[in-house]
Formats: C-alpha cells, structure tokens, sequence
C-alpha cells in the first residue's frame, strides 16, 4: 500500500489488521477515509472565515480552524468506525441513525459559513441596505422620544394665539363698526360722529384693552414655549449627529442578511439549499455506503473477531463464576461442620465437668444437699 492509502485508512477508523487479511476492501475504506480527511479539511476552512468574520485576525482564525477541523474529522471518523454491519437493515439502520442526525448537523454546521463566502458581495451590499436601515431606525427613536413634547408645546402655543387672533378679529370688527358709521354706509346710514358712533368707538376701544391685556400675558407663555421648542430642536440635532452608523461585519449580521437575500431572490435561496445538501450528502455519503453496502469479507472477518472475543470474555466469566461459587459453597459447608464439631466438643466438656463438680460434691453429704435444696448447685 502506498502512502495515501496508509493515510486514508487510518482516517477510516478501519482496523489495518482485519483489512490486511481482505485486501478487496482496500479501496472502498480508502474512499471512506478520503471522505472523511476532506469533511475536516472542509470544516477547518468553514470554521476559520466564521471566525475571522468575528476578530479580524488571522492567526487567531487559521488556529481555531485548524482545532475545528481536527474536532469534526475526529468525530467523523469515530462515527463511520463504529457503524458495524449485522445483516438486517433495520437493525443498521437503527444504529446509523443517531450518527446519521449528528452528520447533518455537523455538515450544515460546516456548510453555513461556506455559504455566507459564496455570497460574499451579494451579502455586503445587503449589509449596506441594513445598515442605512438601522441607523434610520435610531434616527426615527430619536426624533420620536422629542416629538411628543415638541407637538404639545405647539398645541399649546397654537391655543394660545388662537385666543389673541380671537380677540383682534373682534376688536377689527368693532373698529370697522365705528368707521362705518362714522361714515355713514353702515349701522344707522347717518354720516356723523353722534352718540351711537361713540358708543361703537368705545365697545372698540375696550376690545383693544382685552386684547392688550391678553397679549400682555399670552406673549411671554408663547415666547417661553418657543424658547423651549427651539432648545429641544438644538438637543434633537444634536443627538442626530452624535448618532454613529456602526459597521454590521458580525457573523449574526451576515447571516441575516443571507436570510433576507434568500427571502427576496429565489436563485439564492435554491443556490444556497443545494450548498447545504451538498455538504449533507458529503457528510453522510460514508454512512450510507455502510448501511447499503452488503456484508463485506471485512465486516464478516471483523464479526468473527468480535465474536471469538466475546466468547473468551463469557467463558473467563462463567470460569470465574463457577469458581467463585465453588470457594463459597466450601467455605460455607466447611464453616457449619466446624461449628457442629465444635459445639459437640463444648456439649461434652460440659458434661464431663459437671460430673466431676457432682462427684466432688457427693463425697460431703450436707454441703451438696443443702445446695440441692435451695436450688444453687450449678452456681457452685
């Protein structure tokens, strides 16, 4: 085997030992294993520009790309290796499935950041629409947190010389009463400056007196509220220009604008689900090839293995077992037949001094019956 072969083997998680004794599936577990080093090598390049779209910096991205895709070949080699075949369908595929689901995670994981570099130049001129959109946005805020004083400030003034252009309308209507007539094409049609005229002249004048007296209090409340109107303009300017349109170079920010692209353009939203299924079918093509394939000379040499195996392991365990119950079953009748033989010594030995006690007691009459009597032999 060459180099490469040596190399894509050992990315197929295959075991060298079992694949030397069925050198037909050279091929297929090196196709395996160059699946799964180009997923990482894939999943190294995906995951260093999504970082780099977060720091801007190189070294910092090539670093974190290099662990991701080492983190993802790793994972996919430990997922093809430990699908094993058992002949059944159900049961590989009941087994696959799990590592199946965590596949197309990892692929669209991978995929996404791929895609947000496709569509490079689609997305930064999207990201100039969102930015005008969301400094427009706060500008909107801005203006709208100063609006609802400035209107009622103006409603107020506006009432204010409603009032005053009240008061003149009735004051000019009273002076055109008097002129008229004064000059007779009006009111009495009398060319004369009698009583009736002065009696005009004075409702006028009093009319101008009201209406001075209002101005006198209407003109400073208008002149205070336009003041106020005019420093609220000068703030609401000011914070307007104070206002910062923030760069949006963040991976959230790219990946919406992906989004809003695809909502808008069918070619990019189809353009993108292809990448996606691309990658999908990349990640899971191993897999797949395991579950459809027939049992191979390896999966059968490799079953064979695993069989003998655990065969070994059962018969060490029953041996272990067997003897573990042996040892017990003797320490247990050995223990009772201890015991037996050494309660029977004690009965015996018991008797033996009793009779002695007895005897010893028998050879003085009085001493032994007097004890018998008062029940206390057995204390002596």
């Amino acid at each position: 085997m060459t180099t490469f072969q040596n190399f894509f083997i050992v990315c197929s998680g295959a075991n060298e030992s079992v694949l030397k004794r069925t050198p037909t599936e050279l091929n297929r577990y090196v196709g395996i294993g160059a699946t799964i080093f180009f997923t990482g090598v894939f999943a190294a390049i995906a995951a260093a520009y999504a970082i780099y779209t977060v720091f801007e910096n190189y070294f910092v991205a090539v670093i974190f790309g290099l662990l991701w895709g080492a983190m993802i070949f790793n994972l996919d080699r430990y997922i093809v290796s430990t699908i094993k075949k058992k002949g059944s369908f159900f049961r590989d595929f009941t087994s696959a499935f799990p590592r199946l689901v965590l596949a197309i995670i990892i692929a669209v994981v991978i995929a996404k950041p791929l895609e947000l570099r496709i569509f490079q130049s689609e997305i930064n001129s999207e990201l100039a629409i969102m930015q005008q959109e969301n400094f427009k946005s706060q500008e909107d805020l801005v203006r709208t947190r100063f609006e609802s004083e400035l209107v009622q400030l103006e409603s107020e003034i506006s009432l204010l010389k409603i009032e005053l252009n009240t008061k003149a309308a009735i004051r000019d209507q009273l002076d055109k009463e008097a002129i008229v007539e004064a000059d007779g094409t009006g009111g009495t049609l009398k060319r004369n400056m009698g009583p009736i005229y002065n009696i005009k002249k004075s409702d006028a004048e009093k009319a101008q007196a009201e209406l001075e007296r209002l101005a006198s209090v209407n003109n400073p409340v208008i002149k205070q509220k336009q003041d106020r109107i005019n420093n609220i303009h000068i703030n609401r300017d000011s914070e307007l220009l104070s206002l910062q349109k923030t760069p949006l170079t963040g991976l959230a920010a790219r990946m919406e604008a992906l989004d809003r692209l695809g909502n808008r353009s069918s070619a990019i939203l189809y353009a993108g689900l292809f990448i996606m299924l691309l990658f999908i079918a990349v990640e899971t093509a191993p897999i797949f090839v395991k579950m459809i394939a027939e049992r191979s000379p390896y999966d059968y040499v490799l079953n064979k293995h695993e069989f003998k195996y655990e065969m070994n392991h059962k018969a060490i365990v029953t041996a272990l077992d067997i003897e573990t119950a042996n040892k017990l079953r003797f320490e247990k009748d050995t223990g009772l037949y201890r015991t037996q033989l050494t309660i029977e010594a004690d009965k015996e030995i018991t008797k033996q001094i009793l009779s002695d006690k007895l005897e010893e007691l028998k050879r003085e009459p009085l001493s032994w019956q007097t004890l018998l009597k008062k029940g206390k032999l057995f204390e002596v």
